[in-house]
């Protein structure tokens, strides 16, 4: 049974259609990619799976239950977890404390005060851990730069116990060699058994990482399939560079 299924999802803003009878489902433990040009409707997908702007039409399940009419925190703490493009934190407070938030947070019937119980504390610390933040849990979260503010964003979303991380953009911003590290990091919390959902334009990293590959283009479905069919599909390469721009290595868009 899938962890998360979307059943002909739409969403609009006003007369523009983001997202268009978009139908897709995730199975438990799988690398998940959605892939698209600027502007393709990723991130509007996102915000309906997380419930920061609810779908216009369609149905939504995780874990077998219709949540396109929660909110936000009511489908985070049924356990799903969500990073953003531009890295958000507490910048004012220590790492280890954005990581105790988090931590608490993703428990239901708690909110996050002033204490943090024992379990949230030891959940905070395995995160930072996986994250290779350990040894910087006091240093404040604005001091960090960009690889550790996405490891530290991750690390939050982790500490809240999900089933399924949504992960938008994970690389954005980052160098060549801070790719490379981002991708070792992702592999390791996918081989815990982590369900990921992930929106990307660094195609070498998907083809790293992902099991299949969702291309929209304009708010509807393109194609579906692994990585090695789905980058090298003429409508795929079309979308992305146009008839007369020649492909990349292995026939994947280059640049990416």
């Amino acid at each position: 049974m899938p962890i998360l299924e979307c059943q002909k999802v739409s969403k609009a803003y006003g007369g523009l259609l983001a997202v268009s009878d978009l139908s897709f489902a995730v199975e438990p433990g799988e690398v998940y990619a959605i892939v698209g040009p600027n502007g393709a409707g990723k991130t509007s997908l996102f915000d309906c799976i997380s419930g920061v702007n609810p779908a216009t039409s369609g149905v939504i399940k995780f874990k077998d239950r219709e949540i396109q009419g929660l909110r936000a925190h009511q489908i985070s703490r049924l356990g799903l977890a969500r990073t953003f493009q531009t890295t958000v934190a507490f910048d004012s407070q220590t790492v280890l404390t954005n990581v105790l938030v988090g931590s608490t947070f993703g428990r239901d019937g708690e909110n996050a005060t002033l204490s943090f119980k024992n379990q949230a504390q030891d959940d905070a610390l395995d995160a930072l851990a996986l994250c290779g933040l350990g040894g910087r849990q006091r240093t404040l979260a604005g001091q960090l730069p960009v690889l550790a503010r996405k490891r530290l964003m991750l690390a939050t979303a982790l500490a809240m116990r999900p089933k399924m991380l949504l992960l938008d953009e994970p690389f954005g911003g980052l160098n060549p060699a801070e790719r490379g590290q981002m991708i070792e990091l992702i592999r390791m919390v996918a081989k815990t058994g982590m369900t990921i959902l992930m929106i990307e334009h660094v195609m070498k990293a998907v083809q790293a990482l992902a099991d299949r590959i969702l291309v929209i283009h304009h708010g509807q479905q393109i194609t579906i399939g692994p990585p090695s069919t789905v980058l090298r599909d003429r409508r795929v390469i079309e979308v992305y560079l146009g008839n007369l721009v020649p492909t990349g290595p292995e026939g994947a868009p280059p640049g990416a």
